[in-house]
């Protein structure tokens, strides 16, 4: 009996020994502080991770940042070198197919028909027959192909947006840049088909993208095309989603189209008082000579006359640009 005691007190007490044992191994990181350093050299192998992937992104975006700034360089550096615009780039952004020897041969005609009208008309001028002849040769052809080139760029620009949503769509749809492109070329109005087809034709014989745009920016001047030839040539060099970039720039462009639209509207009454006041005088001078042409006649039959109606024409000039000058809104 005594012995069967020992021996059920011996094993409790190796039993509660071996209980305190375990219980022992389980708290005893929590009070050595070894579970705190664990967890601490957890977060920091996590942090570390963290700040690894950080670092990357935050790489990849500066490289991203240099593409896109060496790019802008490139584009800014290669349209300084092609600042200057000679009559043969006037005239292809004006869209008039006409040789040089052409375009002077039409201004030399021009030339001598505006002499000769004012040697008719004016026969008391002697001055005035070569001034209009200098005029006509120099400045009207100038002046129309400027109003033509002003008038093919406000048609290319209201059709450019359209453009873009065509590539845009067709970008989604799997369609590479170039297929985009002919699709504009065939199917869009001129002038924005014209230009599109002379960018698909350069690539056609090697022509890289970026030189075709930016012969694109030489004959369409607008910053609009220069906006999209930076986003297409940003894209190349460092990747990105080319239709999204080009759907917030079609964005912008209908955006700045209403913008223009709503100008127009609020100076329409500037516009129409500026025409109304340029064409007072000439119509009045018009309405005197039709009712007494004796009086009015002494301004042109008279040196004294023909030196207040030159006088007159200068100044009415010169109002008019003022008013033009204020009636004509930058956005």
């Amino acid at each position: 009996m005594g012995d069967f005691d020992t021996t059920q007190i011996a094993m409790a007490v190796l039993g509660a020994l071996a209980v305190g044992a375990i219980i022992f191994a389980l708290i005893e990181p929590y009070f050595s502080g070894a579970k705190q350093a664990e967890k601490r050299l957890n977060a920091v192998s996590v942090g570390a991770k963290v700040a690894s992937e950080r670092r990357a992104a935050n790489e990849q975006a500066s490289a991203r940042r240099k593409a896109v700034a060496d790019t802008l360089k490139d584009i800014e550096s290669r349209q300084k070198n092609s600042e200057k615009v000679d009559m043969r780039l006037r005239l292809q952004r004006a869209g008039m197919n006409v040789t040089m020897k052409g375009f002077w041969i039409s201004s030399m005609i021009t030339g001598i028909v505006c002499a000769a009208v004012s040697f008719v008309a004016l026969p008391g001028a002697p001055l005035a027959a070569p001034i209009l002849g200098f005029v006509g040769a120099f400045g009207l052809p100038r002046w129309y192909i400027t109003r033509t080139t002003n008038s093919r760029q406000a048609k290319f620009l209201k059709e450019f947006a359209n453009a873009i949503d065509v590539i845009v769509r067709g970008i989604k749809s799997g369609l590479p840049l170039n297929e985009c492109l002919g699709i504009i070329a065939r199917e869009s109005p001129v002038p924005i088909s014209t230009e599109i087809a002379e960018v698909v034709e350069q690539q056609r014989v090697g022509v890289p993208m970026s030189e075709c745009l930016d012969r694109l920016m030489q004959r369409v001047p607008l910053p609009e095309v220069k906006f999209f030839a930076v986003v297409v040539a940003i894209q190349q060099k460092s990747g990105g989603n080319l239709s999204e970039a080009l759907g917030n720039l079609s964005g912008v462009l209908r955006d700045r189209i209403r913008l223009q639209q709503k100008v127009k509207a609020m100076s329409a009454e500037a516009k129409a008082s500026a025409g109304v006041l340029a064409s007072l005088p000439p119509v009045v001078g018009i309405l005197v000579f039709l009712t007494s042409p004796d009086y009015i006649s002494l301004l042109w039959t008279t040196p004294n006359g023909r030196m207040l109606l030159m006088g007159s024409a200068f100044w009415m000039f010169c109002g008019v640009m003022v008013m033009r000058k204020m009636i004509n809104f930058k956005f």
